[in-house]
């Protein structure tokens, strides 16, 4: 089993208005620990001595719940593609290797301590129209209603979104449009999603603007970033709601909430 001698340089922060810095730690770790348990290592020793420990997100730590995320090197969840920071291992580096951590950088992501951002900011666009609040009556037989193949496949590609927020930290305009476009498409694209579909856009698209996010400019950062790897396709898709929204705008600017 080989041990690593990793340089670490950790953005510390201790509060949302005080002033933050990069602080230098080194820590032995197998290559066969995640990049989070090397975290923890590391953690343990601070504790051990009195000092704080770092504060970063985590959940399931199995690349689903998009709790966990920072930015690696300058990377979001770093080097590998298609993985989370959770799914990260020390295998990808070497001995000697010098990391630079630091939170995602947003103006709608705003540090709260260290590593950890608030990003209430995508439930705030979630809660302005993600959802489906038509009544459906009850449960209907699973093949009384079809759904072509190739768009049950695109809905289960934007539904792998888990909301970390990779696409935003990525994009040099800090752009939520992957996430808001993945949150939008995956449910127009079914039956029940369909008497809402163009003002559902016009509401999340409304509310990511008014987050603070920047605009979307094609640079397909996000794509690159993205741990699910959710095309830009879905964007396009967005925009096209939205546009339609827009030009056949009713008076009612949000759709009706659940219940």
């Amino acid at each position: 089993m080989s041990e690593l001698n990793i340089h670490l340089h950790v953005w510390r922060q201790p509060g949302p208005k005080a002033e933050g810095k990069f602080v230098h730690y080194e820590v032995k770790v197998t290559e066969h620990a995640s990049f989070l348990e090397m975290l923890d290592i590391l953690n343990e020793q601070l504790i051990e001595k009195g000092a704080e420990p770092i504060a970063f997100d985590s959940d399931c730590r199995e690349g689903i719940c998009g709790t966990c995320g920072f930015m690696i090197n300058g990377q979001p969840h770093g080097p590998q593609a298609a993985t989370t920071t959770c799914q990260l291992h020390m295998r990808s580096f070497k001995t000697g290797d010098e990391i630079w951590i630091e939170p995602f950088r947003a103006r709608a992501f705003p540090v709260l301590r260290d590593l950890v951002v608030d990003r209430g900011s995508f439930d705030r666009i979630i809660g302005s129209g993600g959802y489906i609040s038509v009544r459906t009556g009850s449960a209907p037989e699973a093949n009384s209603t079809r759904v072509a193949k190739g768009e049950a496949d695109m809905a289960f590609d934007a539904a792998a979104c888990i909301g970390c927020g990779a696409c935003v930290a990525a994009c040099p305009n800090a752009s939520a449009s992957l996430f808001t476009a993945a949150k939008i498409g995956h449910l127009g694209l079914f039956p029940q999603g369909q008497p809402q579909r163009e003002r559902r856009a016009l509401a999340m698209v409304v509310q990511m603007d008014n987050e603070g996010f920047g605009s979307c400019t094609n640079h397909r950062e996000c794509e690159a970033a993205c741990p699910k790897e959710i095309s830009i396709a879905f964007i396009a898709r967005m925009n096209r709601d939205f546009m339609r929204a827009k030009a056949a705008e009713r008076p009612e600017k949000q759709i009706a909430g659940p219940g």
